[in-house]
């Protein structure tokens, strides 16, 4: 049985930034869906973004200049959004995230569209050290699964 208090303090220490500007779930699916565009189409427009992430134009131009304010990308209207060092590293940290977490959820048998649905909701809420622990089993199991085929 859980404590009932210590369960309080871990609730008020997950809502806890350690060191990191403060960066919300949805500043960082921007941010991913911003380098998924340019990735694939060598641009991304808030026309596009509005689309995948099914928001109004003006709610994601409102959110690309708090990107733009928090120093995540460079925005001039009518010109186009460009990620800077910063955005891009976010970005790739969440794409991998959400690599491995789809791959441990695959392993254990869920379906490939419930994974990724998942690992959306997921990967925004791991700590580093869950995520570094995740890596080290997901990479055993795939270790022993590629041996057994021998």
């Amino acid at each position: 049985m859980v404590n009932e208090e210590n369960r309080l303090e871990a609730i008020r220490h997950a809502h806890v930034t350690e060191g990191q500007a403060i960066r919300t779930d949805r500043m960082e699916d921007y941010l991913e869906v911003i380098f998924e565009l340019i990735e694939q189409k060598g641009y991304a427009t808030t026309v596009d973004i509005s689309k995948y992430l099914n928001v109004s134009s003006p709610s994601v131009t409102k959110m690309v200049q708090k990107l733009d304010e928090s120093g995540h990308l460079n925005y001039e209207k009518y010109r186009g959004i460009v990620l800077t060092d910063e955005g891009i590293r976010v970005a790739k940290s969440m794409r991998e995230r959400h690599i491995l977490l789809v791959e441990f959820l695959k392993m254990i048998g869920v379906d490939d569209s419930v994974a990724n649905k998942d690992a959306e909701g997921i990967e925004h809420h791991l700590h580093p050290e869950t995520l570094k622990k995740l890596e080290g089993f997901v990479r055993v199991m795939k270790k022993s699964s590629s041996d057994e085929k021998l």
